[in-house]
Protein backbone atom coordinates (compact mmCIF):
# COMPACT_ATOMS: atom_id res chain seq x y z
CA UNK A 1 0.00 0.00 0.00
CA UNK A 2 1.19 3.59 -1.00
CA UNK A 3 1.79 6.32 1.86
CA UNK A 4 -0.54 8.37 1.53
CA UNK A 5 1.56 11.56 2.24
CA UNK A 6 4.54 13.15 0.40
CA UNK A 7 7.66 14.44 1.88
CA UNK A 8 6.54 18.11 1.36
CA UNK A 9 3.67 17.29 3.79
CA UNK A 10 5.77 15.30 5.90
CA UNK A 11 8.23 18.28 6.20
CA UNK A 12 5.30 20.88 7.09
CA UNK A 13 4.01 18.02 9.72
CA UNK A 14 7.27 17.26 11.41
CA UNK A 15 8.49 20.77 11.26
CA UNK A 16 5.46 22.96 11.05
CA UNK A 17 6.29 26.98 10.31
CA UNK A 18 4.54 29.57 13.17
CA UNK A 19 3.18 27.35 15.34
CA UNK A 20 2.30 28.57 18.71
CA UNK A 21 -0.09 31.47 20.07
CA UNK A 22 -0.02 35.41 19.79
CA UNK A 23 -0.37 37.51 22.80
CA UNK A 24 -2.87 40.25 22.08
CA UNK A 25 -3.58 39.05 18.30
CA UNK A 26 -5.58 41.83 16.28
CA UNK A 27 -7.67 39.34 15.10
CA UNK A 28 -8.24 35.27 15.88
CA UNK A 29 -10.41 32.76 15.05
CA UNK A 30 -11.09 28.78 15.72
CA UNK A 31 -12.34 26.27 13.06
CA UNK A 32 -13.62 23.20 13.32
CA UNK A 33 -14.74 20.61 16.40
CA UNK A 34 -12.94 18.27 17.95
CA UNK A 35 -15.59 15.76 18.10
CA UNK A 36 -14.84 15.63 14.72
CA UNK A 37 -11.23 15.22 14.81
CA UNK A 38 -9.91 18.40 13.80
CA UNK A 39 -9.51 21.80 14.78
CA UNK A 40 -7.16 24.56 14.06
CA UNK A 41 -6.97 28.26 15.44
CA UNK A 42 -5.20 31.68 13.73
CA UNK A 43 -4.47 34.10 15.22
CA UNK A 44 -3.44 38.01 13.60
CA UNK A 45 -0.83 40.38 14.26
CA UNK A 46 -1.85 43.27 11.35
CA UNK A 47 -0.15 46.24 10.44
CA UNK A 48 -2.96 49.08 11.02
CA UNK A 49 -2.07 51.15 8.41
CA UNK A 50 -0.89 48.86 5.51
CA UNK A 51 -3.26 46.39 6.68
CA UNK A 52 -0.38 43.64 5.83
CA UNK A 53 -0.16 40.56 8.13
CA UNK A 54 2.65 41.48 9.91
CA UNK A 55 2.50 38.31 12.21
CA UNK A 56 0.70 34.92 11.87
CA UNK A 57 0.72 31.72 14.27
CA UNK A 58 -1.81 28.46 14.20
CA UNK A 59 -2.33 26.26 16.59
CA UNK A 60 -3.37 22.38 15.38
CA UNK A 61 -5.63 19.63 16.85
CA UNK A 62 -5.75 17.17 14.38
CA UNK A 63 -4.14 14.91 11.63
CA UNK A 64 -0.80 15.19 9.79
CA UNK A 65 -2.66 17.25 6.94
CA UNK A 66 -4.20 19.46 9.33
CA UNK A 67 -0.98 20.41 10.80
CA UNK A 68 1.01 20.42 7.24
CA UNK A 69 -2.01 22.91 5.89
CA UNK A 70 -1.85 24.80 8.88
CA UNK A 71 1.88 25.36 8.05
CA UNK A 72 1.42 26.04 4.65
CA UNK A 73 -1.18 28.44 4.75
CA UNK A 74 0.34 30.91 7.60
CA UNK A 75 3.10 31.14 5.12
CA UNK A 76 1.21 32.03 2.35
CA UNK A 77 -0.71 34.83 4.39
CA UNK A 78 2.40 36.35 6.18
CA UNK A 79 3.80 39.58 4.72
CA UNK A 80 -0.06 39.93 2.55
CA UNK A 81 -2.92 42.71 2.67
CA UNK A 82 -5.88 41.36 4.60
CA UNK A 83 -7.29 41.16 1.20
CA UNK A 84 -4.62 39.55 -0.92
CA UNK A 85 -4.79 36.79 2.33
CA UNK A 86 -8.66 36.20 1.84
CA UNK A 87 -8.09 35.31 -1.97
CA UNK A 88 -6.03 32.46 -0.63
CA UNK A 89 -7.70 29.01 -1.44
CA UNK A 90 -7.64 25.92 -0.51
CA UNK A 91 -6.62 24.58 -3.90
CA UNK A 92 -3.33 26.34 -3.88
CA UNK A 93 -2.63 25.42 -0.23
CA UNK A 94 -3.10 22.03 -1.51
CA UNK A 95 -1.39 22.68 -4.37
CA UNK A 96 1.43 24.23 -2.07
CA UNK A 97 1.81 20.93 -0.19
CA UNK A 98 2.45 19.01 -3.58
CA UNK A 99 -0.77 17.84 -3.05
CA UNK A 100 -3.32 15.80 -0.08
CA UNK A 101 -5.27 12.52 -0.21
CA UNK A 102 -8.37 13.04 -1.20
CA UNK A 103 -9.92 12.05 2.04
CA UNK A 104 -8.41 14.64 4.03
CA UNK A 105 -8.80 17.79 1.23
CA UNK A 106 -11.09 18.94 4.11
CA UNK A 107 -8.26 19.55 6.12
CA UNK A 108 -7.10 22.86 3.38
CA UNK A 109 -10.85 23.95 3.22
CA UNK A 110 -10.56 24.03 7.41
CA UNK A 111 -7.48 26.18 7.52
CA UNK A 112 -8.23 28.55 5.12
CA UNK A 113 -11.65 29.06 6.97
CA UNK A 114 -9.75 29.30 9.79
CA UNK A 115 -7.76 32.30 8.37
CA UNK A 116 -10.62 34.17 6.89
CA UNK A 117 -12.54 34.22 10.15
CA UNK A 118 -9.56 35.43 11.18
CA UNK A 119 -9.57 38.00 8.96
CA UNK A 120 -13.33 38.68 9.88
CA UNK A 121 -12.86 39.16 13.17
CA UNK A 122 -9.94 41.93 13.06
CA UNK A 123 -12.91 43.76 10.50
CA UNK A 124 -15.60 43.46 12.49
CA UNK A 125 -13.29 44.30 15.87
CA UNK A 126 -11.57 47.80 14.06
CA UNK A 127 -14.60 48.65 12.53
CA UNK A 128 -13.66 48.01 8.19
CA UNK A 129 -16.63 45.47 7.39
CA UNK A 130 -18.03 46.60 4.05
CA UNK A 131 -20.95 45.02 4.09
CA UNK A 132 -23.12 45.48 7.17
CA UNK A 133 -25.82 43.40 6.86
CA UNK A 134 -27.71 43.70 10.19
CA UNK A 135 -27.47 41.09 13.34
CA UNK A 136 -30.18 38.57 13.15
CA UNK A 137 -31.18 35.27 15.23
CA UNK A 138 -29.47 33.51 12.34
CA UNK A 139 -26.67 35.31 12.53
CA UNK A 140 -26.07 34.81 16.30
CA UNK A 141 -26.95 31.60 16.28
CA UNK A 142 -24.18 30.26 13.51
CA UNK A 143 -21.74 32.46 15.92
CA UNK A 144 -22.95 30.03 18.53
CA UNK A 145 -22.31 26.73 16.87
CA UNK A 146 -18.81 27.45 17.27
CA UNK A 147 -18.72 27.88 21.00
CA UNK A 148 -17.65 24.52 22.42
CA UNK A 149 -19.81 22.50 25.60
CA UNK A 150 -16.59 21.60 26.83
CA UNK A 151 -18.47 18.99 29.09
CA UNK A 152 -19.14 16.72 25.35
CA UNK A 153 -16.85 18.70 22.56
CA UNK A 154 -19.91 19.88 20.41
CA UNK A 155 -21.16 23.29 20.14
CA UNK A 156 -23.54 24.69 21.74
CA UNK A 157 -26.36 24.78 20.03
CA UNK A 158 -25.75 21.19 18.95
CA UNK A 159 -25.77 20.09 22.74
CA UNK A 160 -29.57 22.10 22.96
CA UNK A 161 -28.15 24.39 26.06
CA UNK A 162 -29.14 27.91 24.44
CA UNK A 163 -32.89 28.06 25.78
CA UNK A 164 -33.35 31.80 24.50
CA UNK A 165 -31.68 33.95 22.09
CA UNK A 166 -32.95 37.78 22.07
CA UNK A 167 -31.55 40.54 20.24
CA UNK A 168 -33.16 44.47 21.43
CA UNK A 169 -31.51 48.09 20.30
CA UNK A 170 -27.56 46.55 20.23
CA UNK A 171 -28.24 43.99 22.99
CA UNK A 172 -28.08 40.81 22.91
CA UNK A 173 -29.48 38.39 25.47
CA UNK A 174 -28.55 35.11 25.56
CA UNK A 175 -30.24 32.11 28.34
CA UNK A 176 -27.85 28.83 28.68
CA UNK A 177 -29.47 26.10 30.42
CA UNK A 178 -26.59 25.57 33.19
CA UNK A 179 -26.19 26.86 36.27
CA UNK A 180 -24.09 30.03 37.13
CA UNK A 181 -21.83 28.04 39.42
CA UNK A 182 -21.01 25.40 36.79
CA UNK A 183 -17.59 24.99 36.56
CA UNK A 184 -17.42 25.62 32.76
CA UNK A 185 -20.18 28.96 32.99
CA UNK A 186 -17.32 31.72 32.84
CA UNK A 187 -16.07 29.99 30.26
CA UNK A 188 -18.83 29.30 28.07
CA UNK A 189 -20.14 32.92 28.86
CA UNK A 190 -16.59 34.17 27.60
CA UNK A 191 -16.55 32.33 24.41
CA UNK A 192 -20.13 33.97 23.51
CA UNK A 193 -18.96 37.34 24.03
CA UNK A 194 -16.00 36.69 21.99
CA UNK A 195 -18.33 35.54 19.04
CA UNK A 196 -20.66 37.91 19.52
CA UNK A 197 -19.25 41.25 20.80
CA UNK A 198 -17.28 42.34 17.88
CA UNK A 199 -20.40 42.12 15.36
CA UNK A 200 -20.57 45.55 14.08
CA UNK A 201 -23.89 46.98 15.59
CA UNK A 202 -23.63 44.97 18.71
CA UNK A 203 -23.15 46.90 22.02
CA UNK A 204 -23.75 44.97 24.65
CA UNK A 205 -24.03 40.71 25.19
CA UNK A 206 -25.56 39.94 28.08
CA UNK A 207 -25.30 35.99 28.79
CA UNK A 208 -27.70 34.52 31.63
CA UNK A 209 -27.98 30.88 33.30
CA UNK A 210 -30.57 29.27 34.42
CA UNK A 211 -30.61 28.85 38.32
Amino acid sequence: MKFPYNEKVLEHFRHPHNVGKLDNPDGKATEGSPACGDMISVYLKVNPGTKIIEDIKFESYGCASNIATGSIITDMAKGKTLEQAKKITWQQATEALGGLPAIKAHCSVLAIEGLRAAIQNYEEKHGIITEKKPTTLEVVNNRLKKVMNPLTGLDVVKTNIIKKIEINKGKVFITVDLPSNHQFANSIREEIKEKIEPLWDVEEVIVDFVE
